[in-house]
């Protein structure tokens, strides 16, 4: 149940699940369980995906089966 929208946005950035940790000022660990759809994330720092993918955050927190995990 990953979020393959959020990891698709990354790379099409060109940023590393590193870099994307570190403009959220989170660890490498706590990104990649966001993006593995595992861990939620609070607003701000889907406020800040927002912003950063220029991606609707609502697009971004679909997982892959189609949910919408909060």
């Amino acid at each position: 149940m990953a979020r393959e929208v959020l990891k698709g946005a990354r790379g099409a950035a060109g940023m590393t699940q590193q870099q994307v940790a570190d403009h959220l000022g989170v660890s490498l660990r706590y990104y990649a369980h966001i993006e593995a759809g595992t861990r939620g994330g609070d607003f701000e720092l889907w406020d800040q995906l927002e912003d950063l993918f220029s991606t609707h955050q609502r697009y971004l927190r679909q997982l892959s089966r189609g949910g919408d995990r909060r």
